[in-house]
């Protein structure tokens, strides 16, 4: 899908960089090997550059560029939603146009040295505290559909919704199943909440189980992803390039959509 490319960009730049003595060269399967082994083990620069006998910077500048050849051409390819959403059958659900799933994750970063940003970037949900928060959404065919940019962990999960470009593409036929952090939202369907002084119906829990059955396959979709550690442990990059840990995010969906293919969550 991308061997072009990387054909073409190992053959335009030769691998001379700036600040090196030395011409180093990697065929462009062994610099997508390189890329994707990063992307799941999260090793550091310092330790891919000495394997690879290459300068950090070097390292640094190469994963760099390979995660913006594999952004524009497997993301694109990979992740989308349905053109026939409106028209598509729901085989799970609580009601037969609901149609997509959302769900927010983070990506956890160190503590800010700065108050403003402590503040920005808190997250509870965080093993640090701190955090990037993203949204995935899914169909019912358990495919990732569409991932937002990455915001600052403090920002509420509706207002990543809102600004997603997703509500776009909702409306009565097509609509969205999401947790109580969507409480609000027209045509996303969220569990009823207890109300004061009184306890569920039967028919509220059933609804709420009904709600809870199928936000099953974004929860597993999130955990798949986890799988890829530059996701899973503490970010080292820098914490105000949103744009790099963006493509980085919607790159590993892309992938993890590669992996559900060969194994589906439900078939």
């Amino acid at each position: 899908m991308c061997e072009q490319l990387l054909t073409n960009y190992c053959s335009h730049k030769n691998y001379r960089y700036i600040n090196s003595t030395t011409t180093s060269y990697l065929s462009p399967v062994n610099l997508l090997v390189v890329t994707l082994w990063h992307l799941k083990h999260y090793h550091s620069v310092r330790c891919i550059s000495t394997e690879l006998n290459l300068g950090p910077s070097t390292v640094h500048y190469l994963l760099s560029e390979v995660v913006d050849i594999l952004h524009s051409c497997i993301y694109p390819e990979l992740i989308s939603l349905p053109a026939d959403i409106s028209n598509r059958t729901t085989p799970h659900g609580p009601e037969e146009h609901h149609k997509l799933i959302v769900d927010s994750t983070f990506i956890a970063i160190p503590q800010p040295d700065d108050l403003d940003q402590r503040k920005a970037y808190y997250d509870s949900k965080s093993s640090t505290n701190y955090a990037f928060k993203v949204q995935i959404a899914c169909d019912f065919s358990y495919k990732i559909v569409h991932v937002s940019e990455c915001y600052q962990g403090s920002v509420h999960d509706i207002t990543i919704l809102r600004e997603s470009g997703l509500l776009e593409h909702v409306k009565e036929s097509v609509q969205i199943i999401g947790d109580k952090g969507y409480i609000g939202e027209e045509y996303v369907v969220t569990p009823t909440k207890k109300p004061h002084g009184r306890e569920l119906t039967d028919e509220e829990k059933n609804f709420n189980r009904d709600i809870d059955s199928a936000r099953a396959a974004i929860e597993n979709i999130i955990q798949r992803l986890k799988i890829y550690a530059i996701l899973d442990s503490v970010y080292r990059g820098t914490i105000d390039d949103f744009d790099k840990i963006t493509k980085i995010v919607q790159v590993v969906s892309a992938l993890c959509n590669m992996n559900l293919n060969k194994h589906p969550i439900r078939k």
